[in-house]
């Protein structure tokens, strides 16, 4: 849900819906509902709503960490995630009210906040998942998520404004922030995988290889939140910006390689290793 939302905010700013709704927040053009038709206002209200269920559904998973067998972790996780919740309302609310309850809301500030703000929780909401869920087999946890981290790299560079490859139409930006989201997500999940593995909690991997891993995971995430920011209209976006854009986009692809790489080898030994037996 929180994914979708991502998507969807990204897609209602990007087809200037954001500004719809004649600058109401909550209503919609003096209306509770719009009309059903594929409108700005309709775009905006619908984004505004998925918001409203996803927001409810955050604060019912950390109710669910409290009252459940979770541990200290998945709990902290949760409730930070409710804590900055109404900071995300709030700022949303300020981005669709120029003209409004607050003139000049929709500036590049709280545009930016909004978009940091969405991807905290975002982060929060996938380390809980990573923390809460079973823990067994992560070694083979670790693989997937880096085989996740380095597809959704590719994938976002397909949509990405740095690869001329389609046209960065609204459709594109909301693409390529699923694939973006998703490789940050298989990072997530990386690092919080290689740390069990530091801490002995994965047979077969050797400590110094995990945390070689878990430091190229780390670099390519920091890489990766470059390139989400820059997909958004924060900065003038010049040759010179675009070529920034490429190195991070580049960086954070070849960083998840190497872990990958890492992993192999640290597999390949385990492989060659023999036990050692005797009566």
């Amino acid at each position: 849900m929180t994914l979708t939302l991502f998507a969807l905010g990204v897609y209602t700013a990007a087809t200037g819906s954001g500004l719809a709704c004649q600058a109401q927040w909550p209503l919609c053009s003096d209306q509770l509902i719009p009309a059903m038709t594929i409108n700005p206002d309709f775009i905006e209200w619908f984004h505004r709503v998925w918001a409203m269920v996803t927001g409810f559904l955050i604060i019912g998973v950390a109710g669910w960490s409290w009252i459940g067998s979770f541990d200290r972790q998945t709990r902290l996780a949760t409730t930070l995630a409710v804590a900055i919740l109404p900071v995300q309302i709030a700022v949303g609310a300020i981005t669709v009210t120029i003209g409004g309850l607050v003139p000049g809301g929709y500036t590049v500030s709280t545009h930016a906040a909004h978009l940091i703000v969405a991807l905290c929780i975002f982060t929060l909401l996938g380390l809980a998942t990573m923390w809460g869920g079973e823990r067994a087999g992560s070694a083979r946890l670790l693989r997937l998520a880096l085989g996740v981290a380095i597809a959704g790299v590719l994938a976002s560079a397909v949509f990405s404004r740095a690869v001329p490859f389609l046209t960065y139409s609204p459709g594109a930006q909301g693409a390529f922030y699923v694939a973006g989201l998703s490789a940050h997500l298989g990072l997530v999940a990386t690092l919080v995988a290689a740390t069990d593995a530091i801490d002995g909690g994965v047979s077969g991997l050797a400590p110094s290889a995990a945390r070689t891993v878990r430091r190229l995971a780390a670099g390519a995430m920091a890489a990766l939140v470059v390139t989400l920011l820059l997909g958004r209209d924060l900065v003038l976006y010049t040759t010179t910006w675009q070529r920034v854009n490429l190195v991070t986009l580049a960086l954070a692809f070849a960083l998840a390689a190497g872990a990958a790489w890492v992993l192999r080898g640290s597999d390949a030994a385990a492989e060659r290793s023999t036990a050692i037996g005797g009566d």
